[in-house]
């Protein structure tokens, strides 16, 4: 027992030697919020993953073969984060609210009410720009690779994820430009679907989490923080109730988790409690990573999934999704860890996080549309279709290679996707980020000199 205490008070004095609390750089560290971009670089690679194993290995999906068969090192709690797009999707949504609401909070606590008010209405009018400009783009490109057969080679393969989300050319051009509008239109409304983009499904409700924050600040603006932070942690649990007739019941509980790490952000509770971050972030972000890590189906068949699945029963709200509601908790518990602990904050904020946060909205966006075209050929080029049989039905398909493709050819796509990615980010994002202010200035009247009608001088 002395040998364990010895060693926990070695790791505590290893872990305190860079940081502290009286030292600038530590307290830099807790007011510094980049970890949100490296974070969210990371959850858009795993959403990526996700997508792969979808497509190239859905038994890592399942939690083992078989109720008390044997399991693999990938389908244990945490390796199996790379199959748990869902808990990753949860992630955006927490960081969308907290980085919204991130400089209004700041300004509401300095005692700068209009200002606070004056971000929030301008925030929200931006981020409607860049969620639609650069999804419209997305699937318009995706549309055309759709219309030139591009996709034939993934529709026709054995890979699920890919044969499952490749659309088939239209009938004629016109029809196409008929089913372009309509694939953006039904991408922002209720029960959202691309045909030609599968992974835009949680756009609207990052703009409907955008939303929230501003009507949930609008109206606690004014409080102390205290009360913000009560008032925040009852729209919290009242969400789980009314958030399934909005669509998705997750989005509420994330967007208000995000938006009390914002407060708690601008607190001093982060620097309070930094002497005992090494003995409670630890296991509390294990316990979140495991809670991520809650297998979408066949939760019975292992003890540890089995276990969450009778404590669902038990604590879960009445609208609460069984296969998202553990991983949206392990979700909040994450980025909780994060925002209380300077040395994740710190890893977080390395320069390549930082790239790949920089790069994450693109990463969302093309991977679908590069996994369906570019990847497809490089792995079946070399494939004869054979027939093959599922669910009773003959298919005429590409069976998968063998390892050795796969080893020679993702690594090279890799390299083709993040370039592809990082030119989107550095050449295509700027003009959406003119084309947004363009109107920002023309929507605010910020570019006219006089009103379209005569004002009062009383």
């Amino acid at each position: 027992m002395s040998a364990v205490v010895s060693l926990l008070s070695t790791y505590v004095e290893k872990l305190n030697t860079n940081f502290s609390p009286n030292d600038n750089g530590f307290k830099n560290s807790l007011q510094d919020t980049s970890w949100a971009d490296g974070l969210r670089g990371i959850a858009a690679v795993f959403v990526m993953f996700s997508h792969m194993i979808m497509a190239f290995a859905r038994w890592i999906v399942i939690p083992s073969y078989g109720k008390n068969g044997p399991v693999y090192l990938m389908q244990r709690p945490i390796f199996r984060l790379v199959a748990s797009g869902a808990a990753w999707v949860a992630v955006f949504v927490i960081l969308s609210g907290f980085v919204n609401s991130l400089k209004a909070i700041k300004l509401a606590r300095a005692g700068q009410i209009e200002p606070a008010l004056s971000n929030l209405a301008t925030s929200s009018f931006r981020r409607s720009f860049r969620l639609v400009l650069p999804a419209t783009a997305a699937t318009i490109l995706s549309w055309f690779i759709t219309q030139i057969g591009a996709y034939h080679t993934a529709k026709t393969s054995d890979a699920y994820w890919l044969y499952t989300t490749s659309p088939n050319p239209s009938a004629s051009w016109g029809t196409a430009v008929e089913d372009l509008v309509h694939a953006i239109r039904t991408t922002w409304t209720y029960n959202p679907e691309n045909p030609y983009d599968q992974p835009q499904w949680a756009l609207l409700y990052l703009l409907q989490g955008s939303m929230f924050v501003f009507t949930a600040l609008l109206v606690t603006i004014n409080l102390t923080p205290r009360w913000r932070i009560l008032t925040l942690m009852v729209l919290y649990f009242w969400s789980w109730n009314w958030g399934i007739k909005l669509g998705d019941p997750m989005v509420g509980p994330n967007v208000f988790t995000g938006i009390i790490l914002a407060e708690l952000n601008h607190s001093e509770y982060p620097l309070q409690f930094t002497k005992f971050s090494p003995f409670f972030v630890p296991p509390l972000l294990v316990c979140g990573l495991v809670f991520m890590s809650f297998p979408s189906q066949f939760q019975d068949w292992t003890p540890w999934s089995d276990l969450l699945l009778r404590w669902y029963w038990k604590l879960a709200p009445q609208n609460a999704e069984l296969m998202r509601f553990w991983p949206t908790l392990g979700a909040q518990i994450l980025t909780f860890t994060v925002v209380m602990s300077p040395h994740l904050r710190r890893a977080l904020s390395h320069r390549w996080f930082l790239w790949l946060g920089k790069i994450s909205f693109p990463l969302y966006l093309l991977h679908g549309s590069f996994m369906r075209s570019i990847l497809a050929w490089m792995l079946f080029s070399r494939q004869h279709i054979t027939e093959m049989e599922e669910e009773g039905h003959k298919y005429m398909r590409y069976p998968l290679p063998g390892k050795a493709t796969f080893v020679v050819v993702m690594p090279t796509f890799m390299v083709i996707l993040f370039t592809a990615t990082h030119f989107w980010a550095t050449k295509v994002e700027p003009h959406f980020g003119r084309i947004t202010k363009t109107a920002e200035d023309v929507m605010f009247g910020k570019s006219e000199k006089n009103t379209a009608l005569p004002v009062r001088k009383d």
